[in-house]
């Protein structure tokens, strides 16, 4: 016989919110007995509970994939992906998957502001069905000249430059990650210039290739991937994919991102894969295959070069590729 001791931060089944109420957005809003309980629990039970609340728009998984968008080589394994991963957020290790389980992902809001026609504010799940999901198979490659094959789910990032109507004198988006240092630690460091910060152009926002992932492997995005809305770009350097994103400024002057503040001169803005200018402190000729130990010429662009390297003329003068 299984026998359930119930540990002292756990709530009665009595207290749970039925599911029903949880599944309707405005219901569970307005279910303020619910509410009540939950603020007579320990904080410990009350924060256990947001950072488990199941994913409301899980049903929309797996998306169906568009197959314009193929690979040259197989897929990364998930649990490979899923167990090397850069969220400075959480540590500067790679191993950062444990830590990153206290993300919490709703409720989750996203602010669309700057120069728009109107700025606002949207749930992740009512943009997440507004726009609707689909799944494509994208490389990607670091800095530190690793490479990974990944099935994410998401939508293309023109879609959200459409909500959000700028104004012509937009020439830019700047992306922030959320700030709250008592849930991730690595925001105590001081010396880096929380929150995070990334940007791009118009033109690479509503490239077809740029895509925000809320999904990958056939399911919503895992934790310590950025959810539950990250940046996806495969032509770039992996630390141009801002993760968990909280705001979208449109904006006229170019933002200056947080690896470009901590070290121009290793992590510029434009940061394009060109496997003839070496980083600083290595060559960018070659990369590795995570998970395979296989080495591969680097290509330009990361092989995207077909549909992104128009954006990038008559920047020559511009230090587009470190």
């Amino acid at each position: 016989m299984h026998v359930i001791r119930r540990r002292g931060w756990e709530l009665p089944e009595r207290l749970a919110t039925p599911e029903a109420c949880f599944l309707n957005r405005r219901a569970f809003l307005g279910t303020a007995a619910s509410a009540a309980a939950l603020a007579l629990a320990p904080a410990a039970a009350s924060a256990q509970r947001v950072t488990d609340i199941p994913d409301p728009t899980k049903d929309l998984y797996p998306a169906k994939r568009n197959e314009k968008y193929v690979l040259d080589r197989p897929l990364t394994d998930e649990k490979i992906n899923g167990n090397y991963n850069n969220f400075y957020e959480f540590g500067t290790s790679k191993n950062v998957t444990a830590a990153s389980q206290a993300l919490r992902i709703r409720p989750w809001n996203v602010k669309i502001d700057g120069l728009v026609e109107k700025p606002f504010d949207i749930g992740i799940d009512d943009l997440i069905r507004k726009v609707g999901i689909e799944e494509r198979l994208y490389r990607h490659r670091c800095v530190e000249a690793w490479s990974m094959t990944i099935p994410w789910s998401g939508f293309p990032f023109a879609r959200l430059v459409e909500l959000a109507k700028p104004t012509s004198g937009a020439k830019y988006v700047r992306m922030e990650t959320f700030m709250d240092p008592s849930m991730a630690p690595g925001q105590r460091t001081p010396y880096y210039p929380w929150p995070y910060v990334e940007g791009l152009t118009m033109a690479e926002a509503t490239n077809e290739l740029c895509f925000l992932a809320t999904g990958a492997y056939g399911k919503p995005v895992a934790k310590q991937h950025g959810a539950p809305l990250r940046l996806a770009v495969p032509w770039k350097y992996g630390f141009k994919a801002i993760k968990s994103i909280v705001r979208f400024s449109f904006v006229a002057e170019r933002p200056k991102g947080l690896w470009e503040a901590l070290q121009a001169s290793e992590y510029g803005f434009w940061a394009n894969v060109n496997p003839a200018v070496a980083h600083p402190r290595w060559s960018q000729a070659s990369e590795e295959l995570i998970g395979t130990g296989e080495r591969r010429p680097t290509l330009l662009f990361n092989g995207y070069g077909d549909y992104v390297a128009d954006m990038y003329k008559g920047l020559e003068s511009e230090r587009l590729y470190v």
